[in-house]
């Protein structure tokens, strides 16, 4: 038995992780799983949903399945096994001429991860989640059956499967379609709100810019409430394809005591928002700064300390939104809790898949350190978020309550009866699903 944690490092879980490097294996573990003679499993990639989602009592470590099967340089359409990670891809494709049609802020993600969290980036307003640019799976189901499910063909189970957290089976292989760029640059504008107000008019003022995203001050009050940088961003057409994707530049030692709390992130705050010093600022960079600004120091989960963090992210709907945003952002500035990497989009219409976490609304990251106060505000503002409507990102979620996670998410029902339909109950399950009260 192994201690297991996810990307906030809360909570800690004790079970066995179990290396796959051949799809027999996988066959093998499940059969286990499905003969009573082990626990159920839970597929885990690289690690980096935050909370318990990937935990349990044997974890499958897919990162042995890496292989790149196809790719079509014609139409973009590109097969690969679940354990392929997006860096992998980026560092092989990106100098052919094709990016990530969506891609969260780390490209230490396999596929299999991402289509099991549906994740979701900085274009979903315009080009939905990473799901909405799948064709096909080959999952491996409770019974032992390998199935190619898509839109046409196990319709209900493709559903399920993205963004089921590896609950209705093992993703085995994906066939997705990347989207074609003639530059590894992307055209930046960044507008400095100086507060929330100002942030969501211009996210209002530019709903067809391909990339949108706002780092935002959650420790500012008073007039500078919600103050913030909006950044907005095109792929270039100008600048080469090739791409060395560096290594972390530093890895963050463990740390037993947190340096981060109310002084010091109201400095870092201060200094990140007066970086940008004229209204707007407009300029190139590379792909990886923009997209994946935090991957350049290696563990950097290690600066909330030995307790970890909570991350929370929730959506709430654009109807009387922005009043409940500032009501939210208020609240979190009067506790004075420190939250240094907080993040605000826009989303766009969500799927047919049954937990996928996106609707139409306006959504908001944050971090906390894990402790007894943190969690007390979380809990005080899932009370908001499911009052209007709202859900929270189970990729994210390390405490959310049966009752809340029910009330965001309508289709869980039958969601339970796909899982059942296709073998899954008892043979896949993870720590987050026990907690959520999913069978």
């Amino acid at each position: 038995m192994s201690k297991a944690q996810g990307w906030g490092m809360f909570p800690v879980v004790e079970g066995e992780i179990v290396p796959v490097r051949s799809r027999d294996e996988v066959v093998r573990a499940v059969a286990e799983a499905a003969a009573g003679s082990a626990g159920p499993v839970v597929p885990r990639g690289l690690g980096r949903s935050y909370g318990d989602s990937s935990l349990g009592e044997r974890m499958l470590d897919m990162t042995g399945l890496d292989a790149f099967v196809a790719f079509d340089e014609q139409s973009g359409s590109l097969s690969v096994e679940a354990g392929v990670s997006l860096a992998a891809i980026l560092g092989a494709l990106v100098p052919r001429g094709w990016f990530l049609p969506v891609t969260p802020g780390t490209r230490f993600v396999t596929v299999g991860g991402a289509i099991a969290s549906d994740i979701h980036g900085k274009n979903h307003h315009r080009d939905g989640s990473f799901s909405d640019h799948v064709t096909s799976l080959r999952l491996l189901t409770g019974t032992g059956e390998v199935l190619e499910v898509s839109r046409t063909s196990h319709p209900e189970l493709f559903h399920a499967t993205c963004g089921g957290m590896g609950l209705t089976g093992v993703i085995l292989e994906a066939t997705f379609t990347m989207l074609p760029i003639s530059s590894r640059n992307v055209d930046e504008v960044v507008v400095k709100a100086p507060d929330l107000d100002a942030a969501l008019e211009t996210f209002e003022a530019h709903p067809d810019t391909t990339y949108s995203v706002a780092w935002i001050d959650l420790i500012a009050s008073g007039p500078a409430l919600g103050r913030s940088l909006v950044m907005l961003g095109e792929h270039a057409t100008d600048g080469d394809l090739d791409v060395r994707l560096a290594e972390p530049i530093a890895t963050v030692p463990p740390i037993p005591l947190s340096p981060l709390n109310k002084a010091s992130v109201t400095a870092f705050n201060a200094l990140y928002y007066h970086r940008v010093r004229q209204p707007v600022l407009r300029h190139t960079v590379p792909f990886e700064p923009y997209f994946y600004p935090l991957d350049k120091a290696a563990e950097w989960n290690r600066l909330y300390g030995r307790r970890g963090l909570i991350q929370y992210q929730f959506v709430i709907p654009y109807a009387d939104g922005a009043g409940l945003l500032r009501e939210i952002v208020e609240r979190i500035a009067a506790a004075g809790m420190a939250s240094p990497l907080a993040v605000l989009k826009v989303f766009g219409e969500g799927n047919q898949n049954h937990l996928s976490f996106p609707m139409p609304g306006y959504t908001l990251a944050l971090d906390f350190k894990a402790t007894p106060r943190a969690l007390a505000l979380a809990d005080e503002l899932d009370r908001l978020v499911v009052a209007a409507g709202g859900r929270h990102y189970l990729t994210k979620d390390s405490r959310m309550s049966r009752e809340t996670f029910r009330a965001g998410y309508p289709r869980l029902d039958e969601f339970e009866a796909v899982r059942e339909r296709y073998g899954a109950i008892g043979r896949f399950g993870s720590a987050q699903s026990r907690r959520l009260g999913l069978r």
